[in-house]
Formats: C-alpha cells, structure tokens, sequence
C-alpha cells in the first residue's frame, strides 16, 4: 500500500517486529520468518543490524539488485549465486571449502557489479567489505585499484579471445596446477617409466620439472603403495607463465627393458635399457587459467601417441601429437585436475584435502615471480641436447648411451645427488635413453643436479658415451668409447651460466677417461677449447692432448647440454658474489658497492635478503667511519627504486616481510634520511623499525634525540612545501616513484593528488582547521588559499578523477569536502562579507565550486537503483539538500552585493533547482525571484536575468534536467512571490508565461531527441525555432536553424536542407557590416560575406534536390550583385555558367514527381505536437506509400493502422492507444501567373504540378440511395476531401500540417465540381463514341432536387447574418463561392444539351426529368446569384481535336483563372475564357 498507514513492502523484505498479537495482526504469523538481530545504540538512536554472515547479506542485496536488471540473459549467475548462498546459510561446510566458496562467491558479485555497471565493492584481505568508516583514505583508494585491477583482467579474459586469465588467479602472483594420475592404460608388456611435465607449445620448451611415475609390466604402479595416491602440484608458476599462449601437461613414456620388443629370446637380450615409446599430450590453457572450471572429481583422458621411427624423438613427437587428432585406440591417462591459487604454504593451508605432505611437489624450472625470504633453493637442472657421434669401424651407427655421474675433485661418485623427477628417490648415475643406429641423437631430457652448497666449487659433471647391443653377450663387452666433462662453479666463484654448453668429447682409454687427473685440467666446453688463454693444453693439431693423460679430442664426435640454475645462493654474476661475500675481500668493497648500480635488477632481486643482509652489515661494522655511508645508502635506495619499479613490484610483499622478520640493524635509524623522496615510505619503514630494535635492545634510549631528528625532518620537508618550486619537486618525486602510471596521465596525476588531499583533510577536525586559517597573517594570503582551494576541489570534483562505479571512495572524498567548503563559508562570512573586505571573486568562486558540487553525478540519486541509493541515504544522507541550503542561506547573506552575481548566477543556480528533490527545489527557487527583485531595483526591469534563464534554460533541459513537475513549481513559487510585489505581479506573470512555452517545448525536443523517429526531431526544432523567432531570440532561432539542416542532411533532405539555411539568409543584408554576435560561430565576417557564403551552398542543396528553379532565382540575385554592387565580372560569369546549366538540367533531366500523403495521428497515446492531426508527407522519388507506411509504422510500433480513409470519430480521437491512418493524396497544381494562358513546355509546367503545392485532394467513391442492379454507377457518388497545409510543400520540412476552414472547404468542392463537369463535356465533345453513363451520372447527381448541386448546406452554413457578422475576413471568400455557384449553371445547361444529343431512346425519360429538375435550380441560382452565360456550343465546329491534353489543360487554367471573380453579370473576359474551353478541341 502507499497510504499513511501502510508498508510498502516485497516478498524478502526485513521489518523490525515490535509486537506480537493474539488473532488478527498486520501479517499472518506463517508468512513471517524470524531472523536474529544484534541492536547498536548510535548516539540516541537504536540501529537494528540483521545477525546474518555478512556475505550472506550481501549476496541478499546483491541478488535483489541484479534481479531487476538481469532477466533472462545472466539468470544463470544469479542461479550460482542463489546455490551457493544456500550453502553458506547451511553452516556444513569445511573450513578450506568455505574458503574456497567465499572466494568464488566474492569474485562472482564483483564480477556481475562490473557488467551491469554497478558499484565496485572494496574488499580486506579476507573477502569482507571493507567499511570507509573505519579505513584511511589511502588505503581505501588501494583497494579501489587492486579491485579495479582484478576485475578489469576478469573482464578482459572474458570479452577476448579466452586468453586472458581469471581475475581470482590474476590477483595472486603464485599459482599452481593439481594433477592426480588415475590410471594408465597401455599395451607395452615391460616396465616404463611416466614423465609428466608443463610444457609451452609455441616456444617448444618444457616449463616445470618432471613428475616421475615408474609403472610396472603388470599395469600397475611399480610401488604398490602409490596406488590411487600419485598426486602432484606444480607450483611456482606466476602470471607471466598463465599468460602464454597456450600450455600443454605432456607425458613422456620410456620402456625399460629390451632393445626391440619385437625379441622374442628374452633371456639373450640386454635388459634394462631405457628406450623410447611415446607421449601423451593434453591442452590445459583454461584449466590452468581458471577459465574453465573443474573439480578435483572430473577425470580427463590423454591420448597416447606411440613412437613408429627409430629417429621419433620423444621431444619432437610432441609437436607432432599438439596436430594429432587420431584414435588412441583406448591408450592413455587418466587424470584428474584443478588449478589452485597460491604456494605450496598457502595450498597446503587453504586445500588440505587436496594437497598434503604426501603430495609430490614439482617445481618451475626457474624462479617464481616473488622469492620469498627464507625460500632457500639451490637447484641445477641439466638437460641433455643432443649429440653427433661417427660410426668409426661399425657398419652401423652406433645406439649411444649417455652415463652421467656427479664427481669431486678425486673423481669420487658423490652418492644421491641426481634426481629424475620429483617424486622419485635420487640416484648417483644417470642412463639417457638410447635411440637405435641413429647419428645425431636428440634427447632433451632434463634432470636435477642437487649438491650441498659447501660442495659446489668441488664438484663436476662426467659423461661417458656407450654403444649397446640388443644381444647381451655383446653388450657386456662394449667400453665407453668417449666422455665429456664440466665444472658446475667457475674459477671466479660464479655458478655455471644459463644456457647452452658445446662440451668437448674427449676419446682415449676407458680407464684413463675415468681418471680425474687425466681430464680435469683440460677445457671442458668448445667455447674454452677456442679461448687463447687454454689453447696451449691443447696440441695444434686438436687431436690429441698435451700432458691429457692419454686423452684425446674427437674432431669427429659433438655432444651438448643446456644447464639452468635456480638458487638463491648462488650467483652468476662476479660482482654480485663480491658483494655478498664482502669480508673475504674488503679492499674491494668500495667497488663492488659502486657496481651494484649496474647489475642486472633480476639477479639483485633474487638476492634480495642476502644483499640487504650485506648492506646492513657493512653499515654496522662501520658504524664509526663514514667510509661507507653514501655508498651503502645509494645501494638500499637503488634496491628500494628497483622494488618501486612496475617490473619487480611483487616483490614489495618480500621487502615488507624482510623488515619485519629478518631486519636487525639497530644503528641504522640514524642514517642522512634526507637525501631522498622517492623511497621515503620504505626508508621510514626501516627507520621505524630499527628505532624499535634498539629501544627493546637498550630500554628506550636516545628517545628524545630520535625525535629531535624526525621534527627536523618534517621542518625541512614543510620548508620544502612551502618554495616556489614545490609542484616541481612534488612532481618529480611522483615521475621518479611512478614513471608510467602517473605524470604522462593527466587524469591518474588528478587521482593522485585528489587522495592526497582527501587524506589530509579526513585527519582535520574543528580545531585543526581554525589553527590552520588563525596562521595566515594577512587578508590576502587567506583569500588566496581559499580562492585557490575553491580552484582545487572544483577541478578535481569536474575531472570525474575516480572511476564512476568507485562509489565508497567518490563519497569519502565529497563528505570530506563537503565539511572542507562549509568550513571555509563559515570563515568568508565572519572575514569577507562587511563592504570593505568582500571580496567579489572569492564569493563567486564559492558559489560555482558548490554548485559543481551539487550537480555532480555521484550525488544524483535519481539515477541510482533503490538498493543503492538507500545504501548512500543510509550512510551519508543527501549531501545535495545540505550544500544546497547553505548556498541558499550564503546568498541571502550577500545583501547588496547581489547585483555583483547577476546574470553570472542565474546559470549555476538554474542548475542547482533543475535538481529533482522537491525540499531543495521548494527551497532554492525563491532566489530567482530575489535575483528578479534584485535587478528590477537596480535597472527597473529584469531583462538580463530573463535573457540569462532563457539561454542558460534551452542548454540545462537538453542536457537531461527538468521536467513537468519542475515547470509547475517554477510557475508557483514565482506567482506566489509576485503576488506580495503588485508593481512586479504583470512582468513576473509574462516572464512565466514564456518560460513555461519554452519548457514545454524544449521538454518535448528532449523526449524525441532520444527517439528513432528523425520527423520527430524535427517537428519539435521547428516548434523552438519558431518560438525563439516569436519571442525575438534571434541567436537561439540560428542555432535551431542550423540543427534542423543537420537533421536534413542526415536524411539527405538537401531541398529542405536549402529552405532551412534560407530562412538564415533571409536576416542578412547585402552590406558590408560586421555580423551581429549571435553569428560568431561563422567567424568575422561582414553580413554580405555570410550571405554569399550561405547562398553558395544552398544553391548547391537545391542543386542535389533537382529544384533548379530555387537555385536560379539565388543565381539571379548573386548575379545583380556582381554585376551592380561589387562589380566582380569574374564570379558573374562563374555563376551565369551555373545558372545556364541549371536551365539545361530543367529541360534535360527527368525529375520524378514525388507522391504527396495525408498521415493522420490519432489518439492520446501522441505527444501534443501530434495529437489528433493530420499532416501532408512529400514522399521520396520513387517511394511507395507501402514503404513509406511501413516506415512510418516503425517509427510507432505500438500503433494500430486504420485501414479507412474516413475522419476517425471521437472514441478513437479519445482513445489512450495510437492509431495512425495513411494515404496518398494528390497535389492541386497552382500555375504561376507569369505562365498562365501561355504555350509552356511540359518539363517546366510538370515541375508545379509537384512543387510550390498547398492544396491536396483525395477522393473516393460513396453509394447513396437504391442500389440499381442494372446500372451499378446509378447510385455511386465521389466524395472528395481537400487538404491544405500551412506551408507550401517543399519547404522546411517534408510534411506540413493541414489547416482547412469550413468555407475553403466548400469553395474547394465547388472548384473541383466545376471543374469536373468542364473536363468532361470537353472529352464527350471530342469523343462521340464515349458512354453516355457517365455524363448521366454526373449530371444527375448535380440536379437531382434531392442535392440541389451540392450547395444547399452552404447556403444554411455561410450564407447568413450571423456568419457574416463572426467572419468578416470571409467577405471575398463568400463572393468567391457564391460566383462558383452561380457559373455551374450555364456548365450544367451546356452538359444537358450535350447529353440530350446523345441519349437514347430507353433513356429518355431519364433525361426529361432531368431537364425539368434544371430548369427548377436555374431559375433559383439566377434569382439569388445572377446570371452567368457561355456562347451557343453549336457555334463551334465539328472537326477531330487537335490536341486532347492541351484541351483538359486549357480547362484546368481557365478553372484557375476563375479564381477572385466577383458576382454580377460576367464581363467579355470570362466568356472568351468559357468560349476557348469549348473550341479549341476542334479548331
């Protein structure tokens, strides 16, 4: 209900019950569902709090404010939605999937919000709203970005090709990806060994370590045990890793056993050997992405894709399968899997039942994005290339078998240092699959080299080469045949360098190639065997090995690996390592802290807490020097900048954990803080927290000396706020924190600077805004900063700096600034208001800067969702009605300086009350009045204020403000105040009046401005161009003017385009003044330079419209101007030639006529401007009325079409529906005078028989009295209605309104029965052989008694006093129809001769009544009207007609000459005119 006592209120709704009936209450107690609720007490005030999960209500909300706007098309989400709140209400759920639900919960609202373009919800760290109440500004404006970042990627992945990832995985910078391999199903008969890995398919490399499965011959895992438990994450993969392409899981297969498995003497094979047999290859880009979801129950299938050639390599292969689309024949994996958000911490915490400390972890082969402090890894991944190995004295290549073994100085295997694959036990050798009789084998099989970091700079890599034979008699006594080495540490202390190695392969004994000290001494890679420095260990001929102990290098063998490493402790760049281990050499210390500068930022990230750990030493240990104190400053403030970067900003998490887990220098808070601004925040923070290490560590101490120094700081930093140079300096502290995001942005530097402003002026209470205004000294300074404030605030609240849908933070800022301005109103009003210190600028910017505030879009309610404008009610009320009283009350204060603001207000003003909120309407209205007042005391009238309102009017009601209700209280309260002021109640009055014509009109332009409709358009910036032309507007008229062309344009109207620009031309004169102001748009120009401009393209419109008669006329007039105002000869001749074109176009070029229609809009379901009329429509060349009607219904869709061409009565005139009534009606040709009676060309009359036309006639058959069955046209009469429109057509507008009186009616009709009967006594007496049917039938019905020629109800209607009396503008129309009356006599008594001498005998009694009823209506016709004659048609002669058109036309023109004939005895002129109609069809 919506009375006083009642609740309007929807299934769902929350009501406090305060009280509980026995029999009837408000609602039945089963309808009522109970919810508990917490009471706050807020000030008096009892605030009743729903005791439900906050997620639960805000899915609540949220799903009450999609569902009006979703419908249909998202109803799918929202179903999520509704499930998953049902789950959550349920209370059943774990702890990790509850966390998991809420996560997707969260991601799902926020998501949707964005969509339907709703607010942004800011979150805490745990998925909660964060309430502005409680959190600064700025890291309110923080998560505004992080939220904004999140889902903006979550948008993105969604609208592009499905390469984007989820915003929940984009918004973690570690990810990983859960596999759980649930069977293998494989035909193979032999163990096999499983490797699982991710892998990048367009840069062919794989990306993680392997996960290694051995499955046995038997179909099962070769550990029993693992059965159902062979789970594995991969992890430390980061956004650059989920924003490839494409990523694969692969799985390589190896058979252990015999060479061939085609063998069928098992026991005389070589067993054991590792060989290859396939892969199986799976897209998981969405899986891994979070694109796709799937739970950890899914299961996926791999197909399996064997081996078939020896020189398959498996890596190859896989490129090979990604193109693969055959059956496997059932062969593969099964697997099932999920992407997990996080670490290994973070998976194992938040996905327990998923993840444990069984599941096997396998790595990224390379750093994540983030090193975590106290993530120590020291891991070397080798992977083997490939090699080319020569046959020597074989007949067959060999089947080569790489051996590798980590080894110490001595040569001593170092036990358990190789790992194949997570999940596998490490091992001390390692055996390469063997690929039969192939030359260049291709393995890239990678594995992990693990050492102790202590053993690094000890040990080597070994490899042998073998040949193996199928048979195991032979194999036994194959040796290795060559061998390869290389150290894992250099000689300066740096770890083996990422990237390819081309090892030298050394020949000779197999015994000496196991000895240490027989190769270790030698170059180990290719790149050393070329280097002078080594080539003297090697002998010229590069065969053999001077001082190698036998050994030798193979010319004809190559071999190569490629090594990655992955430590946090060990580096590859010298000096770096110098740095770090700083004590062993400190004569280099300086030098190596000047190179910090220039080393790669990757790999001082990577070492972050190691060089951080180093820096702070150095300064402790040097605490008493200053040796090092600039460079150990420069080194932290580099490593803070490369932090700040955008490339390493993850790692901001690491610097914040080292600081407050690993930092421990307690002298370091006394380190020179003022040599920088751009890492201050950290700075501070090191500051801060070494100040408290040392106050634990020493109780306190050097307190007061701590504080001393940070008051300094702040000093020189106000000092430095307080130059000339501060936005410089502000500026480039911002370029060098933020290059990219900031100061080449406009908008972001106003976002910026706005939070900075809005988080000081939270902080200020009453106390600190008076301290601060009490330190200006002077007036000046004072009126500066508020005049510059105002300046702020204003710009900062127009540049819209936050995005529209950061709701919580818009509010936060005008709440802020709202308290802010009226803080400085208070002060203007105690300092600058007295005569002597007002101060007119500061007031006017006050009053812009507030209304700027007021009519800001995050302030208009109006717009917003039920849901989301009472949420802003709720917690920051109307801030509109607040500034807008004050402003109220600001102006009321001015007194006599009113004067000063007017007209400059009137606009900010008109703008304030457009504001739809009734109490602010009622309560800033009256200023108007004021201002009228006002300026009426001042000049004696009100002129600028109404000229102001009425321009500023015409912009504010197009852009969007104003309505019905508004134009009633603008009237009311105006009257009302005028009432009080008589000598003002007239003017008052007037000026209401014309602003309610200019609003109801500019209301309707708006409504339709919006609309399909381009007629509308029009039809409503005619109806304001033609009320600015009333009012005498001119500027505003041109302006309407010039929207009406576009209009035209658009629709390539160019004819009416051209009429439009003429009315413009018509203001100007052919001189040479300036324009006059309302014409600046044209630039400065003299009005003859406007009107040559204007004429010059309305000629060429009227040039594309085919109306060369309009253009010629302009041609004319731009002629006499050149030939006899400016004498310009050259531009005459131009223009002759353009206009004898237009001459040869009239006579040569066909113009299509135009159908002319009558569109009828009936009904009150019409705006005004075209309710219940009817219109004249000039069609387009060539246009059906079909397609035009079927356009013209588009435009209504809603309207019914009346199939009937008669006047709609007053039930469908009444009807709230739209009818709409179509059909063609034909033009009333209207010869100029000039050629009249005159031999004219049909090309140049056929043009006015579609053009310059006003009058339009439709006409259709009607039955009166019996139907005779005999002679159907014996009962059928024409009735004909006439049409005429307020303008000619072509004009303006396509189509014109009709205008028809009564009396034009009636003459019209007479018109046409003339002329009716004038064409057809002209055909019977060209044609005797014509039916005499029809001149029975037309005469009859004119005589008949019954009729009395059609007059008799004209006669009643007009031919009396009282009409008279009423009409004496009639005068000349009343002669003109009464003339008409009186020369149907002699027309009728010449077609009744005619007939009497072609009827038949059966039809000749039909004939004498007919005669007998003449003679009745002449002698009446004579007696009232007089007598009119025509010559004796037997006069004329009897010969063929010469030309049977020029005969209908004479007719038509002596019709028209007719026209302003007055009564009495016809004069020679007309007879002769009757005379040539009846002759010349026979001359």
């Amino acid at each position: 209900g919506n009375g006083d006592k009642q609740l309007s209120l929807e299934v769902g709704d929350a009501v406090y019950i305060q009280e509980v009936c026995e029999g009837k209450g408000v609602f039945p107690a089963s309808f009522v569902h109970l919810r508990e609720v917490i009471i706050e007490k807020r000030g008096n005030e009892e605030v009743v709090i729903s005791a439900e999960m906050p997620l639960v209500k805000e899915m609540t909300t949220t799903l009450r404010e999609w569902g009006s706007i979703w419908k249909q098309l998202f109803v799918r989400l929202m179903w999520d939605l509704m499930e998953w709140r049902s789950q959550l209400l349920s209370g059943t759920l774990p702890s990790d999937e509850f966390k998991e639900l809420k996560q997707k919960v969260t991601s799902k609202i926020d998501y949707g919000n964005k969509i339907l373009e709703l607010d942004q919800v800011v979150r805490d760290e745990n998925g909660n709203i964060m309430d502005p109440e409680r959190a600064s500004v700025i890291s309110l404006f923080r998560a505004h970005e992080e939220a904004t970042a999140k889902i903006n990627e979550r948008i993105k992945e969604e609208q592009t090709d499905h390469s984007g990832i989820s915003a929940r995985i984009q918004s973690s910078p570690t990810h990983s990806l859960y596999v759980f391999v649930r069977n293998f199903v494989c035909r193979i008969g032999e163990d096999s060994e499983l490797f699982m890995s991710l892998y990048d398919p367009i840069k062919q490399a794989i990306i993680s370590e392997n996960y290694l499965v051995r499955w046995g011959s038997k179909g099962f895992p070769k550990e029993i045990d693992m059965l159902n438990n062979l789970k594995v994450v991969f992890t430390d993969l980061g956004n650059k890793d989920l924003s490839r392409e494409k990523i694969f899981l692969i799985c390589q297969i190896v058979r252990v056993g015999r060479m061939d498995l085609k063998e069928t003497n098992s026991k005389k094979c070589t067993q054991g050997l590792r060989r290859p047999f396939g892969v199986a290859v799976m897209d998981i880009s969405d899986i891994i992405k979070g694109k796709t979801e799937c739970d950890e129950e899914k299961q996926f299938f791999i197909p399996f894709f064997p081996v078939v050639a020896e020189n398959d390599f498996l890596h190859t292969l896989l490129n090979k399968a990604t193109a693969l689309r055959g059956d496997s024949g059932g062969q593969g994996l099964w697997v099932t899997m999920k992407a997990l958000v996080g670490d290994i911490v973070q998976i194992r915490k938040e996905y327990p039942h998923l993840v444990d400390r069984s599941t096997v972890v396998a790595r990224k082969l390379g750093f994540p994005e983030i090193i975590m402090p106290g993530d120590v890894r020291n891991d070397i991944y080798i992977t083997l290339q490939g090699g080319d190995f020569d046959k020597y004295n074989k007949t067959t290549q060999k089947n080569v078998e790489v051996i590798m073994w980590v080894c110490d100085e001595e040569g001593k295997v170092i036990q358990n240092s190789i790992c194949l694959g997570a999940g596998d036990k490490t091992v001390s050798e390692y055996r390469s699959v063997i690929y039969y009789q192939v030359k260049q084998p291709r393995w890239m099989e990678t594995f992990k080299v693990a050492v102790p970091l202590e053993e690094m700079c000890k040990v080597h890599l070994r490899f042998m080469f073998r040949h193996r034979s199928s048979q195991e008699s032979k194999d036994k006594s194959e040796k290795n045949f060559a061998m390869a080495f290389v150290r894992l540490m250099k000689d300066d202390g740096t770890v083996l360098q990422d990237g390819l190695h081309d090892l030298v392969v050394f020949k000779g004994d197999s015994k000496r190639m196991e000895d240490v000290h027989s190769y270790l001494s030698l170059p180990s890679t290719r790149h050393h065997h070329s280097d002078p420095h080594k080539v003297a260990v090697l002998s010229r001929s590069s065969s053999s090995v001077s001082g190698g102990g036998g050994l030798s290098v193979s010319s004809r063998d190559s071999f190569s690996i490629s090594s990655l490493v992955c430590s946090t402790k060990l580096t590859q760049n010298v000096g770096l390592l110098g740095l770090l281990k700083w004590r062993t050499r400190p004569e280099l210390l300086r030098d190596n802290l000047e190179k910090l500068k220039i080393i790669d930022g990757e790999e001082v990230v990577k070492f972050l807490q190691d060089t951080l750990d180093a820096l702070f030493n150095i300064m402790m240990e040097h605490s008493q020097t200053d040796d090092y104190d600039i460079l150990v400053f420069d080194a932290l403030i580099y490593i803070i900048g490369l932090i700040a970067d955008r490339k390493f900003q993850h790692f901001n998490t690491v610097l914040e954990a080292y600081i407050k887990q690993h930092f421990s220098a307690t002298l370091a808070y006394k380190y020179p803080i003022l040599r920088t601004l751009k890492a201050l925040e950290y700075i501070f923070k090191f500051i801060v927290r070494s100040r408290m290490l040392y106050s634990q560590l020493y109780e306190g101490k050097e307190q007061a000396e701590f504080e001393e120094s940070l008051r300094k700081l702040f000093e020189s930093i106000n000092n430095l706020m307080r130059t000339d140079y501060t936005t410089t300096l502000l500026l480039r502290v911002i370029t060098h924190t933020y290059p990219e995001h900031i100061v080449h942005q406009p908008v972001l530097l106003s976002t910026f600077l706005s939070s900075l402003s809005s988080s000081i002026l939270s902080q200020m209470d009453d106390r600190h805004y008076a301290t601060y205004i009490e330190t200006f000294t002077g007036t000046t300074d004072l009126v500066d900063f508020l005049m510059e404030s105002f300046l702020l605030f204003k710009d900062l609240i127009g540049k819209h700096v936050y995005s529209s849908d950061w709701m919580a933070m818009i509010m936060v800022q005008n709440r802020v600034f709202l308290r802010a301005i009226n803080t400085y109103a208070d002060t203007m009003n105690q300092k600058f208001l007295n005569n002597n210190d007002f101060e007119v600028q500061l007031w006017n910017n006050y009053f812009h800067l507030a209304v700027a505030f007021i009519t800001q879009e995050s302030l208009q309610l109006q717009h917003f969702s039920p849901t989301k404008r009472n949420k802003i009610l709720a917690k920051y009320g109307d801030m509109r009605r607040l500034i807008g009283f004050a402003i109220r009350d600001m102006w009321y204060k001015l007194g006599s300086h009113k004067i000063c603001f007017i007209p400059g207000m009137v606009g900010p003003i008109l703008e304030m009350t457009l504001i739809p909120e009734e109490e602010l309407r009622r309560a800033t209205i009256p200023i108007f009045f004021d201002m009228i007042t006002c300026e009426h005391a001042h000049s004696g009238n009100f002129h600028k204020f109404e000229n102001e309102i009425i321009l500023k009017l015409d912009h504010e009601v197009e852009g969007g403000g104003g309505d019905e209700r508004y134009m009633q209280l603008l009237e009311t309260i105006l009257l009302d105040c005028a009432a009080e002021k008589p000598t003002l109640r007239p003017q008052v009055q007037h000026f209401v009046s014309l602003v309610k014509g200019l609003l109801t009109r500019l209301l309707d332009y708006r409504t339709v401005m919006s609309d399909d409709s381009r007629n509308n358009r029009m039809s409503c910036t005619v109806n304001l161009l033609n009320f600015y032309k009333d009012i005498n507007r001119e500027g505003m008229y041109i302006r309407y003017l010039y929207k009406l062309r576009d209009l035209h344009l658009e629709g390539e109207n160019y004819t009416e385009a051209a009429y439009t620009l003429l009315l413009h031309s018509r203001l100007l004169k052919w001189s040479d003044e300036m324009c006059s102001p309302q014409f600046e748009f044209h630039g400065s120009q003299t009005q003859r330079q406007l009107k040559e401009t204007l004429y010059d393209t309305i000629i060429d419109y009227f040039d594309k419209g085919k109306m060369w008669e309009e253009a010629i006329t302009l041609c004319k007039e731009l002629a006499e101007q050149y030939e006899n105002e400016i004498f310009d000869y050259e531009l005459l001749s131009k223009r002759l030639e353009k206009q004898a074109k237009f001459y040869e176009n009239i006579m040569k070029i066909l113009r299509p006529k135009p159908d002319y229609f009558a569109v009828g809009y009936y009904g009150q379901g019409y705006p005004p401007f075209l309710r219940n009329k009817v219109f004249i429509h000039r069609g387009k060349e060539y246009e059906r009325r079909e397609d035009f009607q079927n356009q013209l219904m588009s435009q209504f869709p809603s309207a019914v079409r009346l199939n009937t061409t008669t006047i709609p009565g007053d039930d469908i005139r009444n009807s709230p529906l739209q009818y709409i009534q179509c059909f063609t009606v034909q033009p009333v040709l209207e010869i100029p005078p000039r050629l009249k009676n005159k031999p004219v060309p049909d090309q140049i009359i056929n043009f006015y028989k579609s053009n310059y036309v006003q009058r339009f006639h439709y006409s259709r058959p009607v039955r009166k009295g019996p139907v005779d069955p005999n002679n159907e046209f014996a009962s059928m009469w024409i009735e004909r209605t006439t049409f005429t429109t307020v303008y000619k057509l072509p004009g303006i507008l396509r189509w014109f309104e009709t205008t028809l009186s009564p009396l034009e009616n009636a003459i019209e009709t007479m018109e046409s029965t003339n002329e009716k009967i004038l064409t057809m006594i002209n055909q019977y007496q060209a044609d005797w052989s014509l039916p005499i049917n029809p001149l029975s039938m037309l005469l009859n019905g004119i005589v008949d008694p019954a009729v009395m020629g059609g007059f008799a109800k004209y006669e009643k209607a007009f031919f009396t006093e009282e009409y008279t009396q009423q009409h004496p503008e009639d005068r000349d129309k009343l002669l003109r129809l009464k003339d008409l009356i009186a020369w149907q006599i002699p027309l009728l008594g010449g077609g009744i001769k005619l007939h009497g001498k072609r009827v038949t005998d059966d039809l000749r009694p039909f004939h004498d009544r007919m005669e007998e009823c003449f003679k009745q209506l002449k002698k009446k016709v004579e007696k009232e009207y007089g007598v009119r004659e025509l010559p004796d048609l037997d006069e004329r002669k009897s010969t063929r007609p010469r030309s049977m058109l020029r005969s209908i036309r004479q007719s038509i023109i002596s019709i028209s000459s007719l026209q302003g004939s007055e009564c009495g005895t016809p004069t020679k002129p007309y007879a002769d005119r009757y005379s040539s109609i009846f002759t010349c069809a026979d001359k």
